[in-house]
């Protein structure tokens, strides 16, 4: 894939999990009758017997995950986001975290780019309910490039895990060499003057809202905080102490979320002005992708209107 390309991160979770099933022969991949949608089909029609179809049964399919790391094996649990996160957060919590059992869960469809299926199938609080839960490592892919090197981190990290991955098709930010780190922020522009620290589809909208700042003459750096727990506490205080400014952009309500995380971080060790870029505590509504982002604030304008206004307050 290069550059430019439009490719959903589902897709490409899709795509590794069957490109890896060889090397990893532990690999397990459980879905909840979403193997369309969550592109676990391919994996289920090439290794029928490594693939368990658990039904409209979120709760049960979490379960059976726990068991079979119980018994050794590495686990990927697929459904959208709304179901992993909120129908079997109990789930998660006892049989999987509590236990620190090897379980992947790869969460399709989150935030508002899910599109016309409306607020109920909005995930805009995932982040911060996976987050709380003790233990629980949080990644949130920028592109497809990313998802494929995360899925492949994932399966060598041994501990629980929740994956956020997309509907929406997505254009491809990285570099061909690009590395990913669990628990490592990537550095996509160097700048002095901001930083601005986004996850997910935002990495794409705080780049471009990164060059027309430059037009104006403002230097904004760009993280792709891709691993939001752990999250890389030494980049972001690197950067609060470098730009003494910082907005963070995510497809998620600023409340718990990444924002959030960041804000923790800086208020204990290195106060700077904030801003935040995110659902404002307000649920989701039909519409497409495009209007939704827009209507909901997750724009490159909305960066550089919250830059500007982190830079007067700096």
């Amino acid at each position: 894939m290069a550059k430019g390309d439009m490719i959903a991160t589902r897709e490409a979770y899709g795509k590794a999990l069957v490109s890896l099933a060889e090397e990893y022969k532990d690999l397990v991949v459980l879905d909840a009758d979403l193997s369309g949608s969550t592109k676990t089909a391919a994996f289920a029609e090439k290794y029928p017997e490594r693939f368990f179809e658990m039904g409209i049964a979120e709760q049960d399919m979490l379960g059976t995950a726990a068991g079979l790391a119980a018994a050794g094996k590495k686990p990927f649990a697929s459904t959208f986001a709304i179901f992993a996160s909120g129908r079997a957060w109990e789930q998660v919590r006892n049989s999987i975290a509590y236990a620190q059992f090897n379980v992947k869960i790869a969460a399709t469809h989150a935030g508002v780019t899910v599109g016309e299926d409306g607020a109920s199938h909005q995930a805009i609080e995932d982040i911060a309910l996976m987050r709380v839960i003790p233990g629980m490592t949080v990644v949130i892919p920028a592109d497809a490039v990313e998802t494929e090197q995360a899925v492949k981190a994932l399966l060598e990290y041994d501990g629980p895990a929740y994956l956020r991955l997309g509907r929406s098709k997505v254009p491809v930010v990285m570099d061909d060499d690009y590395q990913f780190q669990l628990g490592k922020a990537a550095t996509m522009r160097e700048g002095d003057a901001v930083t601005i620290i986004a996850c997910g589809i935002m990495v794409d909208a705080a780049l471009t809202a990164a060059e027309e700042l430059a037009g104006e003459g403002i230097s904004a750096r760009v993280l792709n905080m891709s691993t939001i727990k752990p999250l890389d506490e030494e980049a972001v205080l690197k950067a609060a102490k470098e730009t003494r400014a910082i907005v963070t952009c995510e497809e998620h309500s600023i409340i718990g979320g990444l924002g959030s995380a960041v804000a923790e971080c800086v208020v204990k060790s290195y106060p700077v002005p904030m801003r935040f870029v995110g659902v404002k505590d307000r649920f989701g509504q039909s519409g497409s992708p495009a209007e939704l982002v827009k209507e909901y604030g997750l724009t490159a304008g909305d960066i550089v209107r919250a830059v500007k206004e982190v830079l007067a307050a700096k």
